[in-house]
């Protein structure tokens, strides 16, 4: 059965309505749109008739709102991380597969998987990096913090939604400002966007990440400074400690942990080869 036979021409106008506003890929994205107006699984066959009048409709809008650069995945209010799905709202970032780099690093350092550890997330957003963890060490808990309201709500409900909800709590709050008790993991994602350069990059991440989450300051490191002042209080002997990072970042986010008594333990690579996660630990 061939796409050929669904809705040729919706399809293939959509597809070619995103080539025209400069999205790249443009029937893989008119595809994934279709496929979740018609109610099927992204890469599920579509069927061998037209969508419906009300289907097509709602097809024509996501569209146009795909047009003018917003990413599918606010279209459809969720992203796929790690092995989960993640609910999106305008207070949270929108993971990206780059993220799972973190994870990797973490795991890749916990020779024990059955562990109680405790788990520390800040600027957790959609909670994605604190729950991808949890599915994976199943004796471990976990706090997630954020400034935002709408993102802690967020994380919670994905929590929920991913049958970890007994294990991670989240709370508001600026960083680990008044937080009790010291954690033996501790990750962050922190916002590593030079203030003058968030105004460059792709109107999907520029217009629809929130502000917050993207502005580092002036040089991009103003996060790293905040999380990193008395972190050592809530670090457990030992602890994990691993940041998300920006390209070119590396070298500087070392310095910023090592003058904090924090032994680098590696830098590791995402697909693209850039360095995206620095791992320490407190000594």
């Amino acid at each position: 059965m061939t796409e050929k036979k669904i809705a040729p021409a919706l399809l293939l106008s959509a597809a070619a309505k995103l080539k025209a506003a400069g999205i790249d890929n443009p029937r893989r994205d008119a595809r994934i749109l279709l496929a979740e107006v018609l109610g099927l699984e992204s890469n599920a066959n579509l069927p061998d008739k037209a969508p419906t009048e009300a289907q097509a409709r709602k097809f024509a809008a996501m569209v146009k709102r795909r047009a003018k650069r917003e990413p599918v995945s606010r279209i459809l209010g969720r992203r796929d991380f790690w092995t989960l799905t993640l609910k999106l709202n305008k207070d949270t970032l929108d993971p990206r597969p780059d993220s799972e780099t973190v994870v990797e690093a973490v795991l890749a350092h916990l020779t024990d998987r059955t562990g109680a550890y405790r788990i520390l997330d800040l600027g957790t957003g959609t909670g994605c990096l604190l729950l991808a963890l949890l599915s994976e060490l199943p004796n471990a808990t976990g706090l997630g913090v954020d400034i935002a309201p709408g993102a802690v709500r967020a994380a919670r409900a994905n929590a929920s939604a991913a049958g970890l909800g007994k294990r991670a709590r989240f709370a508001v709050g600026n960083w680990s400002a008044g937080l009790r008790g010291r954690f033996d993991v501790i990750v962050a994602n922190p916002p590593y966007i030079r203030k003058s350069d968030i105004q460059h990059l792709d109107p999907e991440v520029a217009k629809h990440d929130p502000k917050q989450a993207l502005d580092g300051g002036r040089d991009g490191l103003d996060a790293y400074r905040a999380i990193l002042k008395g972190l050592q209080a809530k670090a457990a002997p030992h602890a994990l400690v691993a940041f998300e990072l920006g390209q070119g970042q590396a070298g500087q986010v070392a310095g910023l942990l090592k003058a904090q008594q924090l032994q680098v333990l590696e830098t590791r690579r995402d697909l693209a080869g850039i360095k995206r996660c620095i791992i320490a630990t407190a000594v």
